[in-house]
């Protein structure tokens, strides 16, 4: 068997490519406070635009609604939760080989190595990556709301972080 092919846990890397995104053992986070407030925000938005719908046509103001202007205002309520949604986007998937953050509209891989520690700052909302430069990178999905859920995430990040850094 070629040394090509005898590329396990314990061989060396040769020729294969770095990791650009977490393993099937990662740890995922995942806000809970910031999910179920959006959630309930969508939803609430789309009753409040339904019973719109349903009395638009029964106002006398003048001007006559059709049926067109009726699914025009559920359009506009749909884009409007699903903008709400996007706030349930947020999450967090690391393993040993580094950390995959997905906030509201980017998704950003960083090899442990590349990264500085996992911080907390007093007053912040949510958890940061320090990167080399004086630079960090927000992490939305271990937000202050949570209390003892962000801990624990912020717990979790720093040992798989540790782990890394020191090879074990």
């Amino acid at each position: 068997m070629t040394e090509q092919h005898q590329q396990g846990p314990g061989a060396p890397q040769g020729d294969r490519p770095a990791p650009t995104g977490p393993g099937p053992d990662a740890v995922t986070l995942r806000p809970r406070a910031l999910l179920i407030t959006a959630w309930v925000c969508a939803a609430g938005i789309m009753v409040f635009f339904a019973i719109v719908t349903y009395l638009l046509p029964t106002e006398d103001t003048g001007v006559t609604f059709r049926l067109v202007d009726q699914v025009a205002m559920m359009v506009i309520g749909a884009f409007v939760a699903g903008g709400l949604l996007l706030m349930a986007r947020p999450r967090v998937r690391a393993d040993h080989s580094g950390i995959e953050v997905r906030n509201v509209l980017t998704t950003r891989w960083f090899p442990w190595d590349g990264v500085l520690g996992v911080s907390f700052p007093d007053g912040a909302s949510s958890a940061r990556l320090e990167l080399p430069d004086d630079e960090y990178h927000p992490v939305l999905a271990v937000q202050a709301v949570d209390r003892g859920l962000a801990v624990r995430g912020v717990r979790t990040l720093r040992e798989l972080h540790g782990a890394a850094r020191t090879g074990g």
